[in-house]
């Protein structure tokens, strides 16, 4: 289904057709083609502004991820019941924030913004960090969908909860 990307900054760049094709991919890879999926990308202010008021973290962050759907269960993909349903939600990369990391990391912008967005999608399909085993389950799923997208593109990209605990 669709996919929206836009670009409401202009802090950093944004490569559009790069970042649409990993995302295609890591679609691909999840089986969430069928969803619609938004991915705004955000300065510094508005990322930090989001943050504050639904997690109360007075911040900049790289990735805030809104699902459409509620009760998720990590590794099930959520049931639509009629068309409109059909939408994992938004997600918001914090691109200023995550290109200011990577200057700081010596990391690469644009490896580190795909993981963002696997990060993100996750996020979307119930996968959270809070615990432990929280951390274990995801961190598993996101290196399985870095593993192929590095088959894939020929990259090798790691799991952003790689040090979380």
């Amino acid at each position: 289904m669709s996919l929206v990307i836009r670009n409401l900054q202009r802090a950093v760049p944004v490569r559009r057709a790069l970042l649409r094709k990993r995302v295609d991919q890591i679609r691909h890879v999840l089986g969430v083609q069928q969803f619609d999926l938004a991915v705004i990308c955000i300065s510094n202010h508005h990322i930090q502004r989001l943050n504050r008021t639904y997690r109360s973290k007075n911040a900049p962050t790289d990735v805030l991820s809104f699902p459409f759907h509620e009760n998720l269960i990590p590794g099930k993909l959520p049931e639509a019941h009629c068309r409109d349903e059909l939408n994992l939600g938004d997600i918001f990369l914090g691109v200023e924030y995550i290109y200011q990391q990577c200057e700081e990391n010596k990391e690469d912008y644009s490896s580190i913004l795909t993981v963002t967005v696997a990060h993100g999608l996750c996020h979307l399909l119930g996968y959270k960090h809070n615990t432990k085993e929280e951390w274990q389950q995801m961190y598993e799923r996101e290196a399985q969908i870095l593993q192929e997208i590095n088959r894939l593109s020929g990259t090798n990209l790691q799991p952003l909860t790689k040090n979380h605990f």
